[in-house]
């Protein structure tokens, strides 16, 4: 049994998104690391407030919070042989679910990430999904709208990124095209784009300075989230880390590694379910779930079991 483990992204934070993972023992040096980032907010009064939950730097340090409490959780219960691999502020997470970081130094790297990429964007800009045209149609779409392509998540589903007056636009153009769906999402930043450029430098410079740690033979092999690719040189994943902050993902070639790799489970950790639902879609055959649609720790671990 290889279980891959998929570390969310931001939009999909919610009230009861630590509701698994909030009284388990395991998970409690992750929300205490969180709690001086926040303002000395505990980041499950926080959620369950459910105000603010999708600004840009609280919503960073909670996805990090819920991949990191979710896999403390999992991996007490010693799941095998896994692999993992983040979307966007996941691909952050997924050093310290590899042992690369500690939790501490994951979520201050998560506010100091999202503080350089607020620093680049300024006001007036997001991200908008995008289903049902080509990514070269869509590419073509976004440039005429001044915007860039940001994510590639299968052939016919990616997002843009740019000015939320240009995305509305775009949006309906899409949909006159013919896509089936097309969306803002709740970011104000244009992640992965050229916008961001800034910030991948200023994100270079802070990652230089962070403890690396060297993981354990137990740990998860690490993917880097832009391209699918094993991380072996940790400089040269560095690199990658910084980079995907103003250069487009490449989501469809992670899905795929992880169908190369062999993976019989994927497991989603952290708010919501969109990255279960496109590894459904992109790994037919593969069980899948997301930590979000269990009701205990209990039931999850024994589905893990089950092999």
């Amino acid at each position: 049994m290889t279980l891959a483990i998929l570390l969310s992204g931001q939009g999909g934070q919610h009230p009861a998104m630590f509701d698994l993972t909030a009284a388990r023992p395991e998970a409690q040096l992750v929300f205490e690391a969180a709690r001086p980032l926040l303002g000395g907010t505990d980041p499950r009064d926080l959620a369950q407030a459910g105000e603010g939950l999708h600004g840009n730097r609280t919503g960073q340090i909670l996805c990090c919070v819920a991949a990191l409490a979710g896999w403390s959780v999992i991996a007490a219960g010693q799941p095998g042989r896994a692999i993992v691999a983040g979307y966007s502020i996941g691909d952050l997470a997924a050093w310290g679910v590899a042992g690369r970081f500690d939790a501490a130094t994951v979520l201050r790297l998560a506010a100091a990430r999202a503080e350089a990429m607020d620093a680049a964007s300024g006001e007036g800009f997001g991200l908008a999904g995008i289903r049902g045209l080509t990514l070269q149609a869509l590419d073509d779409l976004a440039r005429r709208h001044g915007c860039h392509l940001a994510i590639r998540n299968a052939a016919d589903s990616g997002v843009v990124g740019g000015k939320r007056d240009a995305l509305d636009a775009l949006c309906k153009e899409a949909l006159a095209q013919g896509a089936q769906r097309a969306v803002p999402l709740a970011v104000a930043t244009p992640s992965h784009t050229p916008l961001l450029a800034a910030a991948s430098e200023r994100f270079r410079q802070i990652l230089a300075e962070a403890e690396l740690h060297r993981p354990p033979p137990s740990a998860p092999r690490l993917l880097s989230g832009l391209d699918g690719a094993a991380v072996f040189q940790p400089q040269a994943g560095l690199d990658k880390l910084a980079r995907q902050i103003s250069h487009t993902i490449d989501w469809a070639a992670c899905l795929e590694a992880c169908g190369e790799y062999g993976a019989t489970h994927v497991l989603e950790l952290g708010p919501g379910h969109a990255l279960a639902t496109m590894a459904q879609a992109a790994l037919p055959g593969i069980r899948v779930h997301a930590l979000d649609a269990f009701r205990s720790v209990e039931g999850v671990r024994d589905w893990i079991g089950r092999g």
